[in-house]
């Protein structure tokens, strides 16, 4: 990633860390009294982390870092936006989570850490911000404890190429690396966005891609799955599935993958 991409996507982060902490998309209130972030095919795909130590790279402001606490385990969260981790120590100290949270880019990550961990989480709208999957899956190689997992689950990326009005085929799976600048501004939570910092750069990772990236620095592949959900209202005419707290397309209707999640092992 260059200085102007990464310049402009710190900017944009810092500048929307307020927004989500006030929005009702994330509900802290709800958090502090005993909430968690996660969701169930993630608790399951997972298993038990009690008592085992967990690493959250691109964090945010740590509501998933804090829910991986609240299942058992010991937790360190990475984020490149200083007002994100500042939140986070804030939330956490709140909640009286005994968690570890550090400024840092991904792939600065072994250095500024110092250790490895039993497993390594990550995704939900993270691997778009990074422009070389070699270089981040040979980061992740080195924080993983050998006979340690890594679980990824993340927004599939099939759903870059739609047009976000009407599904229409708009633009290229294969990016080959080149950014997509957004001047937009938006943000994917309710509530009052500031419009200083309005440009962005995102990359669509294929799965292969990927995949393929995780294998050749050394992780095996144990599950693999596509999911017919996400996250928040991507697309018109989603419906919302309000326990399971996701978005799908109407029963009945043909359907797309939305989201992704696999896990790795590296061996021992």
């Amino acid at each position: 990633m260059n200085e102007r991409h990464l310049s402009a996507n710190r900017s944009m982060w810092d500048e929307r860390v307020a927004t989500h902490v006030d929005s009702t998309f994330y509900d802290v209130p709800r958090f502090i009294e005993g909430g968690s972030h996660l969701y169930p095919f993630e608790l399951e795909e997972v298993g038990s982390v009690e008592g085992l130590s967990l690493l959250h790279l691109q964090c945010h402001f740590g509501l998933d870092t804090l829910s991986w606490a609240r299942a058992g385990a010991a937790v360190t969260g990475l984020d490149f936006s200083k007002p994100a981790i500042d939140a986070a120590r804030d939330i956490a100290a709140r909640c009286g989570i005994d968690a570890r949270f550090e400024v840092g880019e991904v792939n600065q990550a072994p250095e500024i850490l110092g250790r490895k961990y039993d497993i390594l989480y990550t995704g939900r709208g993270a691997l778009c911000w990074l422009p070389d999957m070699a270089r981040w899956a040979e980061t992740a190689s080195r924080l993983v404890k050998p006979g340690g997992l890594l679980y990824l689950s993340e927004f599939h990326p099939i759903t870059d190429i739609f047009t976000d009005d009407d599904l229409a085929v708009e633009n290229n799976y294969f990016d080959h690396g080149i950014p997509f600048e957004d001047h937009s501004g938006c943000t994917y939570t309710d509530g009052d966005l500031p419009r200083k910092h309005v440009v962005d750069f995102t990359w669509t990772h294929p799965v292969s891609s990927v995949i393929n990236a995780l294998l050749k620095s050394g992780f095996t592949l144990e599950r693999f799955e596509e999911h017919e959900f996400t996250a928040f209202n991507r697309f018109p005419g989603l419906v919302h599935d309000e326990k399971a707290r996701v978005y799908r397309f109407p029963e009945g209707e043909p359907s797309i993958p939305l989201m992704y999640s696999t896990r790795l092992r590296l061996p021992a």
